[in-house]
């Protein structure tokens, strides 16, 4: 089941309703087991915490659409577009269980130790269901990749988001919610601090 009307909200709320959903790439799908909501101009880590941009459009446009990033340069990740048309919140898919298509998985994860590690962050993600940054925009409801709502709500835990730096880093913006006790969730981890250039005095 895809329902735009209850992504056309703030991804603090649909974010725990993602939990079990199952997103269907190129001949994988995956159980999503960890997300991470961002909202938008009040929210000190999102994109769009300054305004719309070339990079963040998509996450002004209609919910129920893919936003994918490049991070660090050289990973994608991939995000559901929420709220209405005009207010930019996006949920972060951080992690989950591969429920089709494995031995293809494994393929394009051929560093995974385990099937736990195939979708265990963000960028492993992506990987296994075969997004690409050519994919922002798409409709979940009807592109290439698609998006499937769990029909029932799952139990979930929350936290600070992982590696986000600054204040959006913080207890302050518990918006990492995840399945308790389930393998492919990944670990948290804080945004490591930035170094302070060396004094030239001693």
């Amino acid at each position: 089941m895809f329902d735009r009307a209850l992504l056309a909200r703030p991804s603090v709320e649909v974010a725990p309703l993602l939990l079990g959903a199952v997103v269907h790439g190129r001949g994988v799908s995956i159980r999503i087991t960890e997300v991470e909501a961002y909202l938008g101009e009040v929210d000190p880590g999102s994109h769009a915490f300054r305004g719309e941009t070339a990079r963040n459009r998509v996450m002004y446009g209609e919910p129920g659409h893919l936003y994918t990033y490049f991070t660090y340069g050289m990973h994608v990740c991939a995000n559901v577009v929420c709220s209405p048309t005009g207010t930019a919140t996006a949920v972060l898919l951080r992690a989950g269980e591969v429920v089709d298509g494995l031995e293809l998985a494994r393929e394009r994860r051929t560093t995974s130790r385990t099937d736990a590690d195939l979708a265990r962050g963000p960028a492993r993600l992506v990987v296994a269901l075969g997004i690409a940054l050519s994919d922002n925009g798409i409709d979940l409801e009807s592109g290439d990749v698609t998006l499937e709502l769990a029909g029932e709500r799952a139990s979930f835990e929350q936290g600070p988001r992982t590696g986000v730096s600054g204040a959006g880093g913080t207890i302050d913006y518990p918006w990492r919610f995840w399945i308790p006790g389930d393998s492919t969730v990944s670990p948290y981890k804080a945004s490591l601090p930035k170094k302070r250039p060396r004094s030239a005095t001693l």
